[in-house]
């Protein structure tokens, strides 16, 4: 009971601590941490609920006439019906009825069907009662509201660049850093630990992935090696120099087959590695026109998008037997802004099959592509407005599909602030929910299978744990 206090009252303070001495975010970093360290030992005191539920509503209510906004005593966030930012032009290449049901594409490629980019081994249906039961009846701002803050990580002295959880697992998250480690976290059951913190690189670590099964984690880094870990033990089993000595921005696992490993360097190319082995494959290189910040697969794992820092994004056939890479098509996103994440969805109606990518570029945009044919042709649908010039955003397609119009994605942005955007509103609406509490510009977001927890970082090295809002029948 006192755990669960603390961390409502941690969450109301983090809901305002964007308004804390705006021009100092080292200030604000500090603070939060510091409130966190000081709150759970006051937890452990023992003190009387009922006094502590009454300074949680005191202090909401102070904080709310200090800065002058509103925020719910149990540190729920508030939700936003306008975008930040109004200038952005939002165009639709058509309209779809969305809907959302728990089909994730990435985390049990085994179960699909892989001969061609049509076949997909799951069609969603009404009758997913487990699914409609995870994602709820309710509207899409009743079911992306968060009662507040479940934990917040410090482990980490730099940017956090990466988190990600471990595939069909609602509690095992892992945090990659520019201050050159990577660390796993164990969120459930309370109180949510660090269980290990993988060392080795002796750079930044840029982007790091689960296998499937989720035994090992491989990593990328700025020291130009690509690393194989296991996570049971902590131990690096295998570390592989970049081909060409360059720094590694990303690296995707091949989702058929975990063996093979994908990296794309500073000097643009996109490489097939062995990581058993820790042989590259032969024809397995392609040149991009820049550093390759962002790798991504279908489904199938025979086809990859790769984005850059000129605003590039190349569609390539993977060779199943053979790692060959043989590049498709070319789209230029916007000129000269980096691609920074690319997202890959088979379906977001469960009424017919819509691949889609969901694509951050550094011109203040977080863009939505139709993938229109097998050779990864892209056709924009739509922008969203966020804030990214300077840092490599990431954003995500939410992991449900329930059964009910809308369909959403959550991204990152520099004015330290989560968002929740419905693809299917129209602009000036499309913003359903906002969560503010980092300090610094939020640089990766993501959601655990079921939606219940959702983790995101900041440039700050800082990791909130957002837990969402629980309803009358749903077990979240």
């Amino acid at each position: 009971m006192m755990a669960a206090v603390w961390q409502q009252v941690l969450a109301v303070d983090a809901r305002y601590n964007a308004h804390r001495a705006q021009n100092n975010p080292q200030f604000r970093t500090l603070y939060i941490r510091r409130r966190s360290q000081l709150l759970r030992e006051n937890a452990k005191a023992g003190h009387d609920p009922l006094i502590r539920k009454r300074y949680l509503q005191v202090r909401a209510k102070l904080l709310a006439e200090r800065y002058g906004v509103l925020c719910n005593p149990d540190g729920s966030s508030i939700k936003s019906q306008t975008p930040s930012m109004r200038g952005s032009r939002v165009n639709l290449a058509g309209d779809v009825d969305e809907s959302r049901y728990r089909r994730r594409w990435s985390n049990s490629p085994q179960k699909m069907l892989s001969s061609t980019m049509h076949d997909e081994g799951v069609t969603p249906t009404y009758a997913a009662k487990a699914s409609r039961a995870m994602a709820g009846e309710g509207t899409i701002e009743e079911n992306y509201a968060f009662a507040g803050v479940h934990h917040i990580f410090d482990q980490h002295s730099d940017a956090v660049t990466a988190v990600r959880f471990a595939n069909d697992d609602k509690s095992r998250l892992a945090c990659c850093s520019l201050d050159g480690a990577v660390s796993v976290c164990q969120l459930i059951p309370a109180p949510a630990t660090v269980i290990c913190v993988l060392k080795g690189h002796t750079q930044g670590v840029t982007g790091f992935q689960w296998s499937v099964s989720n035994d090992f984690i491989v990593s990328c880094s700025l020291d130009g090696a690509v690393r194989l870990w296991q996570v049971s033990s902590g131990t690096c089993l295998r570390s592989v120099e970049d081909s060409s000595g360059a720094p590694v921005h990303s690296v995707k696992f091949q989702p058929v087959n975990n063996n093979m490993i994908v990296t794309g360097n500073s000097r643009g190319l996109v490489q097939v590695l062995n990581i058993s082995t820790g042989k590259y494959a032969k024809g397995g290189s392609c040149k991009a026109t820049g550093k390759v910040l962002a790798l991504e697969f279908d489904p199938t794992g025979r086809l990859l998008w790769s984005g850059d820092d000129k605003g590039t994004i190349f569609s390539f056939a993977f060779d199943m037997a053979m790692g060959k890479l043989t590049k498709l098509k070319r789209l230029v996103a916007s000129e000269g802004a980096a691609v920074t994440c690319i997202s890959a969805r088979s379906w977001i109606s469960r009424e017919a099959r819509d691949p889609s990518l969901l694509v951050n570029v550094s011109a203040n945009a977080l863009c939505l592509f139709r993938v229109a044919d097998d050779s990864g042709t892209l056709k924009l649908r739509r922008r969203f407005p966020i804030r990214q010039r300077d840092w490599n955003v990431h954003s995500s397609f939410c992991p449900l599909i329930s059964f009910r119009q809308g369909a959403c994605v959550v991204t990152g942005s520099e004015d330290m602030c989560v968002y929740f955007f419905e693809i299917e509103r129209d602009s000036r609406a499309c913003c359903v929910n906002k969560l503010q509490g980092h300090g610094a510009p939020v640089l990766d977001v993501c959601f655990n299978y079921d939606e219940s927890l959702l983790a995101s970082s900041d440039a700050s090295g800082l990791v909130i744990i957002w837990k969402r809002e629980k309803k009358a029948g749903l077990s979240v």
